[in-house]
């Protein structure tokens, strides 16, 4: 089942916003729903294929939108700047009224989360924040906190946005390039932004959690994910050899294997009190 993209209304501060979407995965309502939260210069388009190869092998359906700024969801105004705390208004507000809007209902059946990079960070905070509306989180690449080493590639990444192709080349996944881009890269080299941190934030997620890092990340060290399992005592980490920043492309295939393992395992079924999570039943 891979339905065509749609658009949503979803009233954010004040206004209407259209988000695009798209239902993929198996047809079964009686699956568990896999929700993909793209990176900061993501967009459902430039997921690509793995999303419905992944919910393929895991037997799921999916929900894959883009985010306000980026893909063909409304656009960043010009003169729209986002604030530190961009992340946690994602995941505090806009999710849940997309959620609602598609008539999801996280109460009675909760989704799973899918995240990268930002998407991951969206992920973790909205697992802390709404721990009895979420079956269970796998992110990948995710930022807990700001290193020098993701400041420094955010910064290359500005010089090949004024100097290279870059700009053409986002405008295939996003209908405002400059909208997504200038987003995304104001806001992480902005110098309050060094210090950003969910560190404290993620101590309080409950429900089942698997962290994904290639070793060779561009935009962030081990110590992302490292932090996550010293915070989080369920979670389990993977860290991927000869992959970078985005494993949904380097290492597709064991990515979809840990996934689906993980999806299995971690079978959605009644809230427990004393554990906090959805457990196996």
């Amino acid at each position: 089942m891979t339905g065509k993209v749609e658009f949503v209304s979803v009233p954010w501060d004040e206004r209407a916003l259209d988000i695009e979407y798209q239902w993929i995965g198996v047809a079964n309502e009686a699956a568990p729903l896999l929700v993909f939260l793209h990176e900061g210069l993501g967009s459902l388009a430039m997921w690509r294929d793995f999303p419905e190869r992944l919910c393929r092998a895991a037997g799921c359906r999916g929900l894959v939108y883009s985010r306000p700024g980026y893909g063909r969801s409304t656009a960043r105004a010009k003169d729209e700047n986002w604030d530190v705390d961009f992340m946690h208004r994602q995941a505090y507000a806009l999710l849940p009224a997309l959620l609602d809007r598609l008539d999801v209902d996280s109460e009675t059946r909760p989704p799973w989360l899918f995240g990268h990079s930002d998407g991951g960070s969206i992920a973790l905070l909205y697992a802390a924040a709404y721990p009895r509306r979420v079956a269970g989180i796998i992110v990948i690449a995710p930022h807990i906190m700001v290193e020098e080493l993701s400041v420094k590639s955010i910064e290359q990444a500005r010089v090949a946005y004024l100097q290279t192709d870059l700009r053409e080349r986002l405008g295939r996944y996003h209908a405002d390039p400059d909208s997504a881009f200038w987003g995304w890269n104001d806001i992480w080299l902005l110098p309050q932004f060094r210090g950003w941190s969910i560190e404290d934030e993620i101590g309080d997620i409950r429900c089942p959690l698997l962290a994904v890092q290639g070793v060779n990340d561009e935009y962030g060290t081990l110590e992302q994910v490292h932090g996550i399992a010293r915070r989080v005592k369920q979670a389990e980490i993977i860290e991927l050899r000869d992959c970078g920043h985005s494993p949904h492309r380097d290492q597709a295939q064991r990515l979809i294997d840990a996934s689906t393992r993980f999806l299995e395992s971690n079978t959605v079924g009644t809230f427990s009190d004393e554990t906090g999570f959805y457990a196996q039943y």
